[in-house]
């Protein structure tokens, strides 16, 4: 009888410890299934954390976008760690990541963003298709929010589209910025760096202005050349002179869709307005976006009588400027000579 019921005794303890076993079992399944990696969405999801929202507002909109498996897996972590400020902004996930995980990227505040950076002598066109790398705004939506010239009309007018006045400097962007607010980062940026040069000073002038200054741009990659060939433009304008610009006539080309990497004699002999060598006088505006230097360039012009200028032979990129004709056609000479 003894031996019967210490038989039972042991068989009931065996039990027991099989239960607690499948109790602290069960209990680790539980928590890996709701505190292990999970990913309830595609590739990528977006969510967006608003200033002075709660725990529970961020744990849900974690789940309902399926970054976490439930809006409690994320606070169990929250209460872990009760006085972590949660920073607000916009957070791209694209991996199952645990709650942990998850809190942690928000504690750090490690926000989305994409640098956006445009070279100088960029124009609406290079802009559109360096925006086709990135996953943010639409190339074609900011082409068409490019024609708005409503938020420049105080600085220019006569302004046909916001081409000269995007300036090109390096823009941080989210999922969310649109081609709207990133034309109105860049035209902020212009105005800041404009008011610097004390451009307010030339108000009246600041069409003519830009748009010489974006032909400076794009004649020459060299700062200190800058002022020169600002001289070169400005005596050409004084004198009647065309300003037989080449980037103008490219400009001019890009419009029409007609631009294949060379300029043709019967560009040069074009109608379109843009064209300087057909032309008379600047172009109807901008036909790029120039930086600071260039801007400084078209306000403070050298103090010189050059009239022409062409690329050295010796493949600088720098350029020959001559005061008269006869100089200029040897230093074309030269040039050709050093080109064959």
């Amino acid at each position: 009888m003894a031996k019967k019921r210490g038989a039972r005794a042991r068989v009931l303890l065996f039990a027991l410890l099989l239960l607690a076993l499948f109790v602290i079992a069960g209990g680790g399944i539980a928590s890996y299934w709701y505190l292990g990696p999970f990913r309830g969405f595609g590739e990528e999801t977006f969510v967006e954390i608003e200033r002075g929202m709660s725990s529970k507002q961020i744990a849900k909109e974690l789940a309902d976008q399926g970054v976490v498996r439930s809006p409690w897996t994320f606070l169990a972590v929250r209460m872990i760690h009760p006085r972590a400020t949660l920073q607000a902004g916009e957070y791209r996930f694209g991996s199952e990541q645990t709650p942990w995980q998850v809190f942690d990227k928000i504690r750090r505040g490690e926000v989305f963003y994409e640098d956006f950076t445009i070279p100088e002598g960029s124009n609406i066109f290079d802009i559109a298709a360096l925006l086709e790398q990135l996953d943010t705004v639409d190339p074609d939506e900011f082409l068409e929010a490019a024609k708005d010239t409503t938020a420049i009309r105080d600085l220019d007018p006569l302004a046909p589209d916001l081409e000269g006045y995007l300036f090109p400097s390096t823009y941080r962007l989210t999922h969310k910025t649109t081609a709207r607010q990133l034309c109105s980062l860049m035209i902020a940026e212009f105005r800041k760096q404009w008011l610097a040069l004390g451009g307010r000073e030339q108000r009246a002038n600041t069409h003519k202005i830009v748009t010489l200054a974006s032909l400076i741009e794009k004649e020459t990659a060299i700062a200190l050349e800058r002022p020169m060939v600002a001289a070169v433009f400005t005596n050409r304008l004084q004198l009647n002179m065309p300003l037989q610009c080449d980037p103008t006539t490219v400009y001019a080309a890009l419009l029409e869709n007609r631009y294949r990497g060379v300029i043709h004699k019967s560009d040069l002999a074009s109608a379109n307005p843009y064209n300087t060598y057909a032309h008379p006088g600047l172009p109807p505006g901008p036909i790029a976006n120039p930086g600071t230097s260039s801007l400084k360039a078209a306000l403070h012009p050298a103090s010189a009588d050059y009239l022409y200028f062409v690329a050295k032979p010796d493949g600088s990129g720098s350029h020959q400027f001559s005061s008269t004709l006869a100089e200029h056609e040897r230093a074309v000479l030269a040039f050709r000579k050093s080109a064959h």
